[in-house]
């Protein structure tokens, strides 16, 4: 019998799924999840690929669809660039505006990755936008999503703001072409940790949260505005274990009265931290050893997030960065300041040597930048 059985698979294929480890054949979409908020990936059991696939929100993200351009390569080869934009909606009827701004940047080797985030107070020059009748023109990097996204008697569309905003970050960085892109929905995040158990990740220093009280509600406002009132929930130098509200509101705060200093730089430092914490949680064998965790997950990972991958699928995506892991990504910090004019604060500014490293990036010359650079490695990372 299985000398018959091995007849009838000659001439077949190699399995692409050969040589990949079985424990991590159960995580094929989380995995893609992963690898769209921080270059992660857990490749996966072929099984599970309907199930969780259809989860994840699919949308022109780059227009590619109304263009009538046929993007798809015939295979996913690096050098990668994948855009990644955080939101925290709102309500329908409002303009999308861009919380989070990273890229992921994979060198050719395909086995590690630079996150680096652009500062969503970055004042740059918009591209005029006629989809939108939007006809461009100075502001900060996160209203570009909000100007694109505006549809005529309709509500805001982000997957149509998310093609403005990337192309201002092409002309901010000299990237021509993002091969993927994603709009990660940051309440899902809560989500996705509370379904994991909670996530456990090191506070860099003493934070206060701005909105919320030691019991997770909100903070009640101060009559006629300007701050709220009540005790504030506080996460401790150290390492903690965050439930989903804690990890969410962590990566929210961004004023130096509550702790972080630095402010939006602080608070883009948070964020990539907490994305590799989530990526280090789930490769425990708490979460892929169990398979209801595992189920809410996954279900969880894929309501959270909408994917364009140019013609190629996420599991296409997990495949090909295979070889990545958090350990294996280097978060990058760009130096900035703020921008003035007339004594009012008007935005951020990156710093000439920013340029340098876009310079990096585009000429794959990212490593030799690093090592004259070391500045630019992000602390805690």
């Amino acid at each position: 019998m299985l000398v018959g059985k091995a007849g009838t698979d000659r001439g077949r294929k190699p399995s692409i799924w050969r040589g990949v480890p079985r424990w991590a054949r159960v995580c094929t979409i989380f995995g893609v999840v992963l690898m769209v908020l921080s270059g992660s990936v857990l490749v996966g059991y072929q099984a599970l690929m309907s199930r969780y696939e259809g989860a994840v929100g699919k949308a022109d993200l780059f227009g590619d669809r109304a263009a009538g351009a046929s993007e798809k390569k015939s295979d996913i080869k690096g050098p990668l660039n994948i855009l990644l934009v955080g939101i925290d909606p709102r309500k329908p009827e409002t303009p999308p505006l861009a919380d989070s701004i990273m890229i992921l940047h994979v060198p050719a080797g395909m086995d590690r990755g630079y996150l680096f985030s652009l500062p969503r107070d970055l004042r740059v020059d918009i591209p005029a936008f006629p989809k939108a009748n939007f006809r461009g023109g100075t502001d900060k990097l996160n209203a570009a999503m909000s100007y694109g996204s505006r549809v005529a008697g309709q509500n805001p569309d982000a997957a149509r703001g998310f093609e403005l905003l990337a192309k201002t970050v092409q002309q901010v960085t000299g990237i021509k072409r993002f091969d993927a892109g994603a709009i990660i929905n940051f309440t899902g995040f809560k989500n996705i940790v509370d379904a994991m158990g909670g996530v456990d990740m090191y506070i860099e220093r003493d934070v206060k949260s701005e909105h919320r009280k030691p019991d997770g509600t909100m903070r009640q406002l101060k009559p006629g505005g300007g701050g709220y009132l009540g005790p504030q929930a506080e996460y401790k130098k150290g390492d903690a274990h965050l439930s989903g509200w804690q990890a969410l509101d962590y990566v929210r705060q961004r004023y130096p009265k509550n702790g972080v200093p630095d402010a939006d730089y602080g608070r883009q430092r948070h964020q990539q931290q907490f994305v590799k914490a989530m990526v280090n949680q789930a490769f425990s064998a708490d979460v892929v050893t169990n398979p209801i965790k595992l189920d809410r997950v996954l279900r969880a990972a894929g309501q959270s997030l909408i994917f364009n991958g140019r013609g190629h699928s996420v599991v296409d995506f997990a495949l090909a960065l295979k070889d990545i892991r958090a350990n294996s990504i280097e978060t990058i910090k760009l130096p900035g300041g703020p921008v003035t004019i007339d004594g009012a604060y008007k935005g951020e500014k990156l710093q000439a040597v920013a340029e340098d490293f876009f310079a990096a990036i585009r000429t794959e010359q990212i490593d030799a930048f690093m090592l004259e650079h070391p500045d630019f490695k992000q602390e805690n990372s």
